[in-house]
C-alpha cells in the first residue's frame, strides 16, 4: 500500500493481522487488556480506510470519515461475540458503514448561496405583505410578479432554505430493521450491498488452498471449461468439479454470514 497520512496515521504501515491472531487478539481485548485492545485496533485499520473510499465526494473530508469509521470499529469489537462462527470484517464491516451513514445523516447539510437566500429572504417578505392586503394565501405568481422575477427563480429559492429530508431519514422502523429513503429510491445496479459482498469475498478467498483459487480464476476470470482446467492442472475434471463447488460453498459462507 502507498503512502497516505489520514488523521495522522501512514496507511501504509499498518499491520495485516491473521485470523488466529486476531480471534486472540480480541479475546484478550474483551477480558479487559488495553494493549491487546489497542493493537487490535490498529490491525482493524485498514478495514475502517476501504469503507471510507466507498463513501468519498459525497462533500465530506476523509479524516472526519476515518475518525466515524474508527467508532464503528470501537462498537463492533464491543459487539463481537466469539463465540459464533463469523469473522470479525464480516460483523464489522456493516457497523463501520452505519456508523458513517449516520454521521452523513445528521451532519452533513445542503449548503444554500447568499444569493438564493438573500432571494428566498425577499419573496418571504413579499408574502408577507401581499397576506396582510390579500383575501387570500398569496400564490406564487403574485408574489413573482410583486418581484418582478420569473416564477421559477421564486420557486428555486423557496425550495432551497426548505428544511432538506434527508436520504437516511427512516420511513419505517421495528425492532430489527429500519428501511430509509435510500432504500426506496436506490439504483440497484449501485448498492452499498454489492461492494459489502465484495469485501466479504475478497476475504473469503484468502482462506481458499492455492488450488482452489487457481481454478476460480480459471473458471470465473479466464472463461475456462472444466475440461481445459483438469488438463491444464493435471486433475480430473470430476475433481475440478468438486473443488470449484468447495470454493464457491466457503465464500457462500462469507457473504451470508
Amino acid at each position: 500500500m502507498h503512502k497516505v497520512e489520514i488523521c495522522g496515521v501512514d496507511t501504509g504501515s499498518l499491520p495485516v493481522l491473521k485470523q488466529q491472531e486476531m480471534r486472540d487478539l480480541l479475546a484478550r481485548a474483551k477480558a479487559g487488556d488495553s494493549a491487546a485492545r489497542e493493537r487490535f485496533i490498529f490491525g482493524n485499520l485498514r478495514l475502517v480506510l476501504s469503507v471510507v473510499q466507498r463513501f468519498s465526494g459525497r462533500g465530506e473530508q476523509a479524516d472526519d470519515l476515518f475518525q466515524v469509521g474508527c467508532i464503528g470499529l470501537m462498537k463492533a469489537i464491543s459487539g463481537f461475540d466469539l463465540s459464533l462462527d463469523v469473522r470479525f470484517s464480516t460483523y464489522a464491516v456493516p457497523m463501520i458503514a452505519g456508523e458513517i451513514r449516520r454521521h452523513l445523516r445528521d451532519y452533513n447539510t445542503v449548503r444554500v448561496s447568499r444569493s438564493i437566500r438573500d432571494l428566498a429572504y425577499r419573496a418571504v417578505q413579499a408574502k408577507n405583505k401581499l397576506s396582510e392586503t390579500l383575501d387570500h394565501e398569496p400564490t406564487v405568481g403574485e408574489i413573482a410578479k410583486e418581484l418582478e422575477l420569473p416564477e421559477a427563480d421564486v420557486v428555486f429559492a423557496l425550495d432551497a432554505i426548505s428544511d432538506p429530508v434527508s436520504l437516511y431519514e427512516p420511513v419505517y422502523h421495528s425492532e430489527d430493521d429500519t428501511v430509509c429513503i435510500l432504500d426506496q429510491i436506490r439504483d440497484n445496479k449501485s448498492q452499498e450491498s454489492h461492494w459489502l459482498n465484495s469485501i466479504a469475498i475478497e476475504e473469503g478467498i484468502k482462506h481458499l488452498s492455492e488450488r482452489e483459487q487457481k481454478i476460480l480464476k480459471m473458471r470465473y476470470f479466464g472463461s475456462r471449461t472444466q475440461m481445459e482446467v483438469s488438463k491444464e492442472i493435471g486433475i480430473s475434471q470430476a475433481q475440478v468439479s468438486r473443488l470449484e463447488k468447495s470454493a464457491l460453498k466457503q465464500l457462500e459462507r462469507f457473504v451470508t454470514s
